[in-house]
């Protein structure tokens, strides 16, 4: 019997500073069974955290994303419908191809100028001040603002609707999380009616609702709400968390900061190594062994969950030499922050545009930025990475 290791052991350093931990588990083999420190459960899961067996993972099509396969679902399942994280081929390609005809690189392209116009809006806003929060200032309402104009999602209760997407990705406990589901899964069901009775409008839910593909298919109603909720949830909360570590890493690093200021056309690797070094989501959404397999020498049994470490595999050092070192001329291509495989985030393209809308045009409008306190607190549970608050002035 393998022993497992309590992650919840750590306390609250590990939700931190996770990497070392990480960093201590990949000297002893790449892949782990653990305890995960999730709130009001035990779950114990095999986690990878070496950079090759992570990317063989996400592709190996014995490690299968619908739980239904092993006699599981989630709550997302239960209460919103089925999404591309909860599906396989030949389900997921069906999904995908339906989807990929309406959120295409085209579309992505031409809302430049409108994210270069909500990142000048929001800044004329914050600038005068002198210091601000970033997250409530820029790194929250940027991705937001875009991905419901997207969507054609009516200005929301803000404070509301961050409150219930945060707890979907992060959430403090499993009541909670349940609530936030049950509300999410009502407003989209009642916002996909009313495009469905509106008629066509131009915005990507609405083209969805009438995407048919070629041989007739189109997706469910429960399909399109499952669609919306990944839309809506993966839409910002990657982009909030991407740009608040990635502007804190460069404020922690100042020669970096200053290498960048120096040279704008370094600001595409260093997005990349933003990526690289603490990226967005912390460890992908479960996985299930759909039959036994062998991973590194690890026997993982048929039905046994199995989660890839994003952030340890971004830090292993056979892969990227001094792996703790943010260097912003790293050539980080190969960065396992979006996934890697037929799960590859599908909004990566928006994210990359509006982390460096945002980014340049920051360093441009406050060249005396840096930091005013310590982070905020880092989100709870083991998907996310990100902080829930970053003081800056100028």
């Amino acid at each position: 019997m393998t022993d497992v290791i309590d992650l919840g052991e750590y306390g609250e350093e590990f939700r931190r500073d996770p990497h070392q931990v990480y960093a201590m588990l990949r000297k002893s083999g790449p892949v782990h069974r653990v305890r995960l420190p999730v709130p009001d459960e035990h779950h114990v899961t095999w986690l990878i955290v070496g950079y090759e067996e992570a990317r063989a993972a996400l592709t190996d099509p014995r490690l299968a994303k619908d739980g239904s396969r092993i006699g599981m679902t989630f709550l997302d399942e239960e209460l919103i419908g089925r999404h591309l994280l909860t599906v396989d081929p030949p389900h997921h390609t069906r999904l995908r191809g339906l989807v990929t005809r309406a959120f295409t690189m085209r579309r992505v392209e031409e809302l430049r100028p409108r994210v270069q116009q909500i990142t000048d809006e929001l800044l004329d806003a914050m600038l005068p001040l002198g210091r601000a929060d970033l997250v409530d200032s820029l790194s929250y309402p940027l991705p937001i603002t875009v991905i419901c104009e997207l969507l054609g999602v009516p200005e929301l209760d803000r404070a509301e609707f961050r409150k219930l997407s945060t707890e979907t990705v992060a959430p403090t406990s499993s009541g909670s999380e349940h609530e936030a589901f049950v509300r999410l899964a009502a407003y989209l069901g009642d916002l996909i009616e009313d495009k469905r009775c509106a008629g066509p409008s131009g915005d990507l839910l609405s083209d969805l609702i009438r995407t048919t593909a070629e041989d007739g298919d189109r997706l469910s109603p429960q399909e399109l709400r499952g669609m919306a909720f990944i839309l809506l949830i993966a839409g910002h909360e990657t982009t909030v968390n991407l740009l608040t570590s990635g502007i804190h890493a460069l404020l922690t690093h100042p020669d970096q900061l200053a290498a960048l200021r120096a040279d704008r056309t370094l600001l595409d690797g260093a997005i990349e190594e933003m990526l690289r070094y603490e990226g967005p989501v912390e460890n992908g959404t479960f996985r299930f062994a759909a039959e036994p397999l062998d991973i590194a020498g690890t026997a993982i049994g048929k039905g046994d969950p199995v989660m890839v470490g994003l952030t340890a595999a971004d830090r292993d050092g056979d892969r990227f030499p001094a792996p703790d070192r943010f260097d912003i001329r790293r050539d980080a291509r190969g960065h396992l922050a979006f996934g890697h495989g037929i799960h590859y985030c599908l909004g990566a393209p928006l994210a990359r545009l509006e982390a460096r809308t945002a980014i340049r045009t920051l360093l441009e409008r406050a060249p005396g930025l840096a930091l005013d306190g310590p982070p905020g607190d880092w989100l709870p549970g083991m998907l996310m990475r990100g902080m829930r608050a970053l003081p800056v002035r100028w």
